[in-house]
């Protein structure tokens, strides 16, 4: 078997690849077996392709088809060897091999292949190959090949005579082998078509679907039901093989669905699934297929879960929750509540990787705050809560789609044997335990090479190391094989030395379950195990053609060649019936890349004509490295064929032998939780030092007053160890009386995790306690709208509060719950509001620059409450928050400027978006109608907007100015009032004063004659007119370069009737106060005054501050020249434009005098 590949809280089978389970041919590439998951029914695929070994993205595995050298067959040269492991015992010159082989006609071009030996006493295979397009990620031609003489021959089906059939994937029933479902759709793929057989594929019945399905998923123990996924995250089930469908339910994670699990859920309809609510996050839930709607699925966890991370497993389920940047992880026993797993206090997981969940225990790899490449391995006690280290440091690899290999295997057919890769210091090595864990030792060296000459590598420098990697293609072994069938027999790759190097795999064997390993081979090779492993079969792991097998019948002490072909081919796997209890095997493999696939049976039978007896076994005795017999607490024996015995071992055969009890000693029991053996202690032995951070005195969690609870010694029997009386570290604890707790770790959650909610709907609350006595403890409800309540013992019976608010608003939610030894208390905050229809933006369309501009939300309906709303200006993607509906914003720069507006409730959330332009300079008319247009003004975005068009479009006809330049905004509320917008032109806007517009005039002249009027509802003429017709026009001006010129002149009127000016620096002109401003005009929010300073030249500014009282308003536009030279100011505290105007003397005695 190859490395676990681990997934993060997820049932054991790599995303992307193939599941491992007896409903498929058996898989060579073992890792999946002893870490089954759901059962899930399809099978691998092969990939032929010109790239690299790859994994196919499609999903099936790569394999492949390369062009390989023809002539002398370099495949077979490592069998030119004088070693006396290749001549050929006088035993094993009995064996005779039959092989006949099949090449499927037709089928060059098809790249991908799935084999499936139906079941265990059949001859059956089936083999589905098919053109998998990369580009376009489709199975574009497929044949299905069927075989009755354990592939002897095939015949090529056909579903559909005259119509063309793509067959996408086949999945076998787990526990009736003999019904299979083809998911296939006709050439111009419109119609997806099943093809349902329940003889083996001895005849098909065709079922159109309604659906895409992309993956089926059969039940684990009744045969006829099947759920199939659609892409589209739907979940259908049949209860007939697939004949009638329905759908279950919308939004389900892919690969998150899990069938119950038997003698564990209670009802076998029942289904695990994950899956997405309304709000976007991820619940878990559970159904019955027969009802399986929104109101009928039940939450079994509080609250939103991460995105794939549910889990089920045996026993357990598996969850993870994160919030902010902390996960927590939850396991459920066997049904019961979630309990937050509790690792080491400062563990502070990254990643958290499920090995292994048989024998009621959780085996764990959890990498830790400090690490990067590698995992410490962590075990759990019976119900998976709280976990003890028992190996730091094992190495991991990231791998495509980001799954983890972690370099950990489980040994089949021996309970409690595993091996690891351990990297320190940047060295990589091997270790087995024989305990779960409790010990690992390296593995120890041969002293012998393949070749019988002794080897310098010696304990404690020199040790054997082997690669635990995960096999691309499951139809050949990884770099080490184990099976069940063969106890203590394992394979593997590697090399001897100080540390695993990498690209050196050395084939060793061991027949002791690790305690002494031989050399078999300089290279790697594909192993399968036939018989119970009383023949071994080794095909050389290569990109070149073969024609060559080896096979052994002596546990490896020698080997034999075999021509299985006449014809080098590449071998692109090995099959076996599964159950690995016959001796018919099936090589496939192409000869070339363009050629067909051909496939080769081995048959063995010939040579063991009789079944075995007793007296064809020996028996040996399973020890550790260091010679101990009693491993796990018990003493075992197993039974293995005699080399001399040519007999078959049959179905019947079992290979444990006696087991034996014995007494417990300190070696069956392990650290407990919140303890560690402090490895650097030497003289302290095995022992179990607390925590810093663990306190073995305090009680549980669930100590409840008048309970007693034991304190921990540090120490827990191994699980499923099996040893009696001796040594029992357990029970030295003290006994402790529960004291009465004070409730702590208080929450109050919803069911669905909605804090926002629409006024009538029904809300369920939940309450948690996490700490402290709960009996006793009486729990006081304030659900914030007068409704209170007292609970007793709420956290233990589970009893729902239920509760339906009818008016909107905040509500405040507290459960205090309260004993004599102390109070803790919980409080959530409910949003009660209707969600949000639309948001409209209402803003001027003109702005000036650095001009302030308001930015106000009409959210329908008016009553919503709650609302944030988030402004985005410009290009900028941070977003400006506020809780009111409006904004104060400035436009630093000419041009047009995207703002755009959102409203969210929690609930819903809409946005709209408007466009500001902002100019240098601009003239702004207020207006009004008639008072007749109020009774018709709906207050609403598109009405104002409707009006502006109407009197914009009226005005530039009746004037002959382009409607470009002119925008008329209609203002909310009532009486109806609108602001012109008179824009520059667009070839003057350089040169363009608001002094000197000639249009103003002329749209003046058109209101005062009445001439802008429109016809509204009923015939009701709205006649549009000056808001004061006295006034003058207000001067948009909002940024430096405007224009701001007063022409100040003084009249000192005499006696005699005539006025003089000498000089502008007459000395009764120095001061500001002797003569007064003079305002010119009046700007939106401001007033811009020129002042006489008695300087060498004379200026006029604007000052910072100034006075809104007085308002005089000179109408000097004909007095004012075009050519006057302006220079910008500043901005002094950013709300007024300051010009300086510079006139010469002679210029202003010029004006003065004319």
């Amino acid at each position: 078997m190859s490395a676990i590949m681990a997934r993060t809280m997820v049932p054991l089978r790599p995303k992307g690849t193939v599941s491992a389970h007896l409903c498929r041919a058996v898989f060579i590439a073992s890792a999946w077996m002893s870490l089954m998951g759901p059962v899930r029914c399809d099978s691998g695929v092969l990939h032929r392709s010109d790239a690299h070994r790859m994994l196919d993205s499609g999903g099936g595995i790569g394999i492949d088809r390369r062009d390989g050298m023809f002539g002398q067959d370099l495949g077979d040269n490592d069998m030119v060897v004088e070693s006396p492991r290749f001549k050929r015992a006088l035993s094993q010159e009995k064996v005779s091999l039959l092989s006949s082989s099949f090449v499927l006609k037709g089928d060059a071009t098809h790249n991908q292949a799935m084999v499936h030996w139906t079941g265990e006493n059949s001859s059956v295979i089936l083999i589905l190959t098919k053109y998998y397009h990369v580009d376009s990620s489709k199975v574009l031609e497929s044949s299905l090949w069927r075989s009755s003489d354990y592939g002897t021959t095939y015949t090529k089906l056909n579903l559909m005579p005259g119509t063309t059939i793509v067959v996408s994937n086949f999945y076998i029933c787990p526990t009736n082998k003999k019904k299979v479902i083809l998911v296939s759709s006709s050439i111009n793929e419109r119609d997806q078509l099943l093809f349902i057989s329940t003889d083996e594929g001895s005849s098909f019945q065709r079922q159109p679907l309604s659906f895409t399905a992309e993956t089926l998923l059969f039940h684990p123990k009744e045969e006829d039901k099947v759920l199939a996924y659609c892409k589209e995250g739907k979940l259908y089930v049949s209860m007939d093989l697939g004949r009638k469908w329905t759908l279950m339910q919308e939004r389900v994670t892919k690969g998150r669905i899990f069938w119950s699990v038997a003698d564990v859920d209670v009802d076998p309809d029942l289904v695990h699934m994950e899956m997405q609510d309304t709000s976007g996050g991820y619940l878990y839930v559970t159904c019955l297929i027969q009802n399986c709607s929104d109101k009928t699925v039940t939450a079994q966890f509080l609250g939103k879960i991460d995105h794939h991370s549910l889990s089920v497993q045996d026993d357990y389920i598996f969850v993870k929750v994160t919030t902010g940047n902390r996960t927590k992880h939850y396991v459920s026993y066997r049904r019961n509540d979630f309990v937050q797993m509790s690792f080491p206090k400062y563990a502070l997981p990254k990643d958290v990787y499920i090995v292994s969940t048989d024998e009621s225990q959780v085996f764990l790899a959890l990498q830790e705050w400090y690490q990067t490449d590698s995992f410490n391995l962590y075990q759990s006690d019976p119900h998976g809560v709280y976990y003890s280290i028992v190996l730091e440091n094992v190495r991991s690899a990231k791998q495509p789609e980001e799954s983890v290999l972690i370099d950990i295997l489980e040994v089949r057919g021996i309970k409690g044997v595993f091996l690891a890769n351990q990297k320190v210091d940047g060295k990589v090595r091997t270790l087995i335990t024989y305990n779960k864990g409790r010990d690992w030792e390296p593995l120890a060296p041969p002293s012998t090479d393949m070749n019988g000459k002794p080897v310098n590598c010696k304990s404690p420098d020199c040790h054997l190391h082997l690669h635990l990697r995960w096999a691309d293609n499951p139809y050949v072994s990884g770099t080490v094989h184990t099976k069940d069938s063969a106890p203590g027999l394992i394979m593997g790759a590697g090399n001897l030395g100080s540390q695993l190097v990498e690209f050196k795999e050395e084939m060793y064997i061991t027949f002791d379950c690790g305690k002494t390993w031989r050399q078999v081979f300089e290279e790697e090779h594909h192993i399968l195990y036939l018989d119970h492993g009383g023949v071994i079969v080794a095909i050389k792991d290569t990109s070149i053609p073969l024609k060559i097998l080896k096979f052994s019948i002596d546990e490896g002490r020698t080997w034999t060649i075999h021509n299985f072909t006449s014809t080098s081919v590449f071998v692109d796997g090995l099959l076996s019936e599964p159950g690995d209890e016959t001796l018919v095997m099936t090589v496939f493999g192409h000869i070339s890349y363009r050629s067909d696939w051909e496939l080769v049976k081995v048959d063995f039978r010939q040579s063991f004509p009789r079944q075995c007896t007793e007296g064809d076994y020996d028996s040996w005795k399973l020890t550790d490295l260091q010679g101990e017999k009693c491993i796990m607490g018990q003493e075992r024996s197993f039974r293995k064929r005699k080399d001399t015995a040519f007999c078959i071992k049959g179905r019947s055969y079992t290979s444990a032998l006696t087991t034996k009890p014995c007494q417990c000693s300190e070696k069956d029991f392990n650290c407990d939780y919140g303890f560690e053996r402090a490895q650097s202690l030497k003289t302290e032995g095995d022992r179990c030092f607390a925590d810093f951070w663990h306190d073995p005195d305090s009680p549980p969690d669930n100590c409840h007053q008048g309970h007693n609870f034991e304190s921990s010694t540090g120490y827990r029997k191994v699980v499923s160890n099996l040893c009696e009386g001796g040594v029992n570290k357990q029970q030295s604890g003290k006994q402790h009386t529960c004291p009465l707790l004070p409730p702590r770790g208080l929450q109050l959650g919803i069911k669905g995790q909605m804090l926002a909610v629409a006024p009538g709907d029904d809300i369920t609350f939940i309450v948690h306690q996490e700490q402290g006595d709960t009996s006793s403890t009486k729990y006081q409800v304030d659900l914030g709208d007068g409704m209170r309540a007292i609970y007793q013992n709420l956290t233990v019976t589970d009893e729902p509060i239920q509760h339906r608010y009818k008016q909107q608003g905040v509500y405040r939610i507290t459960v205090k719950a309260e004993n004599m030894a102390g109070h803790d208390q919980a409080t959530i905050y409910i949003q009660v509001t209707a969600p949000l229809q639309e948001v409209h933006l209402e803003v001027v369309p003109i702005a000036g620059i650095n001009q302030e501009v308001n930015l106000t939300a009409v959210v329908l309906p008016f009553e919503a409450n709650l609302t944030v709303f988030y402004w985005w200006i410009g290009d900028n993607l941070q977003p400006k928050m506020s809780l009111g509906n409006s904004l104060i914003t400035r436009f630093p720069e000419e041009g047009e400027v995207s703002v755009t507006v959102q409203a969210s409730n929690g609930r819903s959330m809409v946005q709209n978006t408007k466009n500001v332009h902002v100019y240098d300079r601009f003239q702004v008319i207020p207006l009004a109608f008639s008072s007749n247009l109020d009774r018709l003004n709906p207050n609403i975005p598109e009405w104002r907007e409707d009006v502006g068009q109407v009197v914009t479009k009226i005005l530039a006809k009746i004037t002959g100015i382009p409607q470009v330049s002119l925008v008329t905004m209609v203002k909310r509320g009532l009486p109806t009032t609108a602001d012109l917008y008179v824009l520059p032109p667009e070839s003057q806007r350089a040169k363009w004063s608001v002094f000197v517009d000639k249009r103003i005039p002329a749209i003046k002249q058109a209101f005062n004659d009445n001439n802008v009027s429109f016809i509204v509802r009923g015939g009701l003429q709205v006649l549009v007119k000056l808001a004061d017709p006295n006034a003058g026009s207000q001067g948009g001006v909002a940024g430096p370069g405007v224009w701001a010129l007063a022409v100040i002149f003084l009249i000192s009127l005499l006696a005699t009737g005539s006025f003089i000016l000498y000089k502008f620096k007459s000395p009764w002109l120095r001061t500001e106060d002797a003569y007064p401003p003079l305002f010119f005009r009046k700007l939106p929010g401001r007033n811009v005054y020129a002042q006489m300073h008695n300087e060498k030249e004379q200026e006029m500014t604007s000052p910072v501050n100034h006075s809104e009282d007085t308002q005089h308003i000179i109408q000097g536009e004909e007095f004012i020249d075009d050519d006057l030279d302006s220079q910008t100011l500043g901005n002094a505290e950013g709300n007024h434009s300051g010009v300086v105007l510079s006139i010469n003397s002679r210029e202003l005695h010029s004006y003065l005098t004319s």
